[in-house]
């Protein structure tokens, strides 16, 4: 399983540790991801999505996951997020 957050996009980043002694050594962070479930009002439907604190506190911000959704650039989503947010729009249409 890939660790990127599918709301924000968020990968591991790799880079250096510099020690005392200028040594260098390669490592990688990784996010902070998480399980959460998240209910669609517009679909009735429940996703089970693994997202980073950081969009998780997003999503609390803007008050469910519909606004954030909206707030968020189409590359950044994943698959299944554009998914559910083409069918928000054609709900709210018709």
């Amino acid at each position: 399983m890939a660790r990127v957050c599918e709301l924000t996009g968020k990968r591991p980043t790799t880079g250096n540790l510099v020690s005392h002694s200028n040594i260098k050594t390669r490592t990688r962070w990784v996010p902070n991801l998480h399980s959460k479930k998240y209910l669609i009002p517009e679909l009735q439907q429940t996703l089970t999505l693994r997202l980073s604190t950081h969009a998780i506190k997003t999503i609390d911000k803007m008050g469910g996951i519909t606004p954030a959704l909206f707030s968020v650039r189409e590359e950044h989503l994943s698959e299944r997020l554009q998914n559910a947010k083409r069918r928000i729009l054609k709900s709210r249409r018709g």
